[in-house]
């Protein structure tokens, strides 16, 4: 049995002037946050750009026509992520995709180089105290050699981001109905399905599901990465797919980015279970889904998980894409979290950012309480399609 709640179980009834005051905030709000956004993001990528143009001008002294070259060089790679971005979630065609992919690669070297560009800098502090002979000779290899490692550990990360691991693990649920015991269930999350990871990748994931033959499916969110593309032809694979109790899945941050209730029709349309707001019962299992918008409103994410009245005497799951909002699930008396959304951060130093917002949930399975929660690093990549210190991975739960 199905239960659906909307917002207008959950929220209070305004008035008609504070309703469309809100709804004229909220419209202003969400044309202005991608502005800003795209603001930000475009002086970070400018800095960055900047930095490295400084440190080779710097390490290698180039000639003034070599040195326009390169300035010109990196502004037009400084701009060139954003305006794939924004091409992309106007326009679906190879071209877009393709510039759009390539560019997201230099993102992911340039986040590298940043790094080789800082460490330059401290050796050459270093230097400061050498022979000005010797600092001289030393200067340009030490270049070469933190720029030539910045290359070699992106061209890794490009190849560990391909290299899905198969987690295996067994989760103990109380008061888990007979019939469970022993059942499988394979946990998939952010696979950002879109310009980077096509058709051909929801392909391959669907052929490792098939060959761990799990009794049902959870997808956490961001199946699709939120840029423009055909949705039922990226997640045409999956559809193939058919466990004996089904599959499930409710929204992340990125299908916000898209159509997130076209999304949801065309997952429909293709057998998934779309629980958005939902909760349904599985031979004695609730399972519980959450979209991520309603997740950033405390009250709204409360009174859902109230009005849900779970049995107490039976097992629940809930999918929520972020790993968070924990106390409240703990005490609506959820047995068991799925999360995606971090990647184990994907590449430093967001691997350390990312521990440090979300502590010990960042990965893996962990307690709160009578609540256990299992986040996954997720599938797929967002941005530069790279992972140094994390690992993309599916995870095959088995029930105890």
């Amino acid at each position: 049995m199905a239960y659906s709640f909307t917002g207008a179980d959950v929220e209070p009834r305004l008035s008609a002037p504070e309703s469309e005051a809100q709804e004229t905030s909220k419209q202003v709000g969400r044309h202005s946050w991608p502005l800003a956004a795209i603001a930000i993001m475009q002086t970070i990528l400018f800095l960055a750009h900047w930095l490295i143009y400084l440190t080779l001008n710097t390490f290698w002294q180039f000639s003034p026509t070599v040195s326009r070259s390169l300035g010109v060089g990196l502004f037009l790679l400084s701009i060139s992520f954003t305006v794939a971005a924004m091409l992309a979630f106007r326009l679906s065609n190879p071209l877009v995709a393709f510039l759009y992919r390539l560019t997201a690669i230099w993102l992911g070297f340039l986040n590298f180089a940043v790094w080789a560009a800082c460490l330059s800098w401290v050796a050459a502090l270093l230097l400061w105290f050498a022979p000005a002979d010797l600092a001289a000779h030393l200067r340009p290899w030490i270049g070469v050699t933190l720029f030539s490692v910045a290359l070699i550990t992106a061209i890794y990360g490009l190849v560990n981001a391909r290299n899905i691991r198969k987690r295996r693990l067994t989760i103990t649920l109380p008061n888990l109905p007979s019939s469970w015991r022993g059942r499988t269930a394979l946990l998939v999350s952010d696979l950002h399905l879109g310009n980077v990871n096509g058709a051909g990748f929801a392909r391959r994931i669907a052929r490792l599901a098939q060959r761990l033959r799990p009794d049902l499916i959870f997808i956490a969110g961001d199946l699709y990465d939120g840029t423009r593309a055909d949705p039922h032809r990226l997640a045409a694979p999956l559809f193939e797919l058919a466990p004996p109790l089904g599959t499930f899945f409710s929204g992340g941050n990125h299908e916000e980015f898209g159509d997130a209730a076209s999304y949801e029709a065309t997952l429909r349309d293709g057998g998934i279970q779309v629980l958005h707001n939902e909760r349904v019962d599985v031979e004695g299992v609730q399972i519980i889904g959450v979209p991520y918008a309603d997740t950033t409103h405390p009250p709204h994410f409360r009174s859902f998980l109230d009005n849900l009245s779970l049995d107490p005497d039976a097992p629940s799951i809930l999918l929520n894409h972020v790993p968070s909002r924990l106390a409240m699930v703990e005490q609506a008396g959820v047995s068991l979290q799925l999360s995606g959304h971090t990647h184990g951060g994907q590449v430093p130093p967001f691997t350390w950012i990312t521990r440090h917002v979300y502590g010990k949930f960042s990965y893996g399975l962990q307690r709160f309480g009578r609540l256990q929660v299992l986040t996954s690093s997720g599938v797929g990549t967002w941005g530069p399609p790279m992972r140094v210190g994390s690992a993309p991975e599916v995870v095959l739960i088995t029930f105890a």
